[in-house]
Parts: structure tokens; C-alpha cells; sequence
């Protein structure tokens, strides 16, 4: 329980302590805009890290040499809310993230996550779903990764259990062109999840993929990629489990 209490005492105090910042970074952002994206970018993941050292969280990493130094779109499983935390202090280029739009009812956290070129996803209107696959295929020809979770919510089923993915999100990648980048995680639900409202030590292991070009891949593989997608992620997180 003291970690949980921690880490709500680090997130609010950041958020709160970055309403000048924010106000900063725009200035600067005024002159020389790619220098504060990158700022705002390592302040954050130097909160996230902290945020994950107090978790006591031991995390092995497999493959990360994979990711290409180009804007990518980047898929995972998702069972835990410290999924974010773990992946996106290990980016190392521009990401944003595809949250649901429950997120825009917190005004300090909102606009960090607007900063950091966050989307946020109505997943009960299919035209304003189109409308932010389509914010996100911009962003990557700007030179923005983007996260996405293709099951389209936290699963809180068995371990190695997923939810269907989303076909739409590989929407981003089909008409960006940008390679697709799976990202594999075992064990994060047992950080926080699996005894809520308790933060304890986990062994978490996270394995990138190598990078998915749908322009080489065939028309009936592009049809599937979705499940493609899927069946190499749990083949990951079985081979994995052994690990943790």
C-alpha cells in the first residue's frame, strides 16, 4: 500500500508542478518546436521511470534493437495500466498513445497527454473512430510513432489470455506505410492488478518484435493482419512465460 500511496504522491505533484512547465515548453516551442517535444518527452519518462523504481518492478527487455529509427506503429497486449509506463519510457523517438476519450475528463493529465500527441478514441462512435485512426496516420507521416492496444481495452481475463484485436488500428500502418512493431509483455497485471489496491515487486518481460512492412507482405496476409498480429503476440507471451 505505501508504493500505491507513493506513486499517486509522484503523479500529482508532477501534474501540478507541470503547469508552468507546460507553459514553458511553449514558449519554446515558439522557436524551436522539435526541442521541446523531446524535452517534454524525457520529462515524462523520467517520471514513468521513477514511477516504475518504486514498484520495484524487476523488467527484462528481448529485442529492442528491432525497433527502426523511423516513425513505427507500435501494437501490444494490455493488462495493466502500467503497460504505459513500461513502454513508453523505453521510446526513444516522438509516441503518442490511442487512449479512450475518458481521459479528456482529467484537465491536468489532458493536456500532458495532448502534448505528448496523445489521441484519444470514442470506441462507441465509429465516425469518430475513423476520424482519430485518421489524426493518427497524419501524425506518423510527421514523424510520430504511435502506441496503440488493438484489443480496444484492458484485459483482465487469465495470463495469457487476449481479447480480439481491432482490425481498424492497422489502419495507421496500411495507409502510413510505417512498419508495424509488435511489443509482447508477460506479467505487468501482477504489479498492480492482480491485488488492487497493493503495489508489489513483479518480474515483467517485455519482447519487441521484429518490424512488420505490410507493403511486402502478400494481399491475403494484408487481409489478416490483424490476426497475424495477434497469433505472433501470444505465441510471444507463451514462449515468455517461461521467463518470469
Amino acid at each position: 500500500m505505501v508504493r500505491f500511496i507513493i506513486i499517486v504522491i509522484i503523479l500529482g505533484l508532477y501534474l501540478l508542478l507541470g503547469i508552468p512547465v507546460l507553459g514553458i515548453e511553449w514558449i519554446v516551442g515558439r522557436f524551436r518546436k522539435e526541442k521541446e517535444d523531446y524535452q517534454c518527452l524525457r520529462m515524462v519518462q523520467g517520471a514513468f521511470k521513477l514511477m516504475l523504481k518504486v514498484t520495484g518492478a524487476k523488467i527484462t527487455v528481448i529485442g529492442e534493437e528491432n525497433v527502426p529509427d523511423e516513425p513505427v506503429l507500435f501494437i501490444g497486449n494490455h493488462r495493466s495500466y502500467f503497460d504505459i509506463l513500461l513502454t513508453y519510457s523505453r521510446c526513444k523517438r516522438l509516441t503518442g498513445y490511442v487512449a479512450k476519450k475518458e481521459m479528456l475528463c482529467y484537465p491536468l493529465l489532458r493536456s500532458w497527454m495532448k502534448r505528448l500527441y496523445c489521441l484519444f478514441l470514442d470506441r462507441e462512435s465509429p465516425r469518430e473512430g475513423l476520424k482519430t485512426i485518421l489524426e493518427a496516420i497524419e501524425y506518423v507521416k510527421k514523424g510520430v510513432s504511435i502506441c496503440i492496444f488493438p484489443e480496444g481495452t484492458r484485459n483482465d481475463g487469465e495470463e495469457l489470455s487476449m481479447l480480439p484485436f481491432h482490425s481498424g488500428s492497422f489502419k495507421i500502418a496500411e495507409k502510413s506505410g510505417c512498419p508495424i512493431v509488435p511489443i509482447s509483455m508477460n506479467n505487468t497485471a501482477e504489479i498492480f492488478e492482480n491485488h488492487f489496491p497493493k503495489i508489489k515487486k513483479a518480474h515483467v518481460i517485455i519482447e519487441y518484435g521484429k518490424p512488420i512492412y505490410m507493403d511486402q507482405m502478400e494481399k491475403e496476409q494484408k487481409k489478416h493482419i490483424s490476426q497475424y498480429c495477434q497469433d505472433l503476440i501470444q505465441d510471444t507471451i507463451n514462449k515468455n512465460q517461461a521467463l518470469v
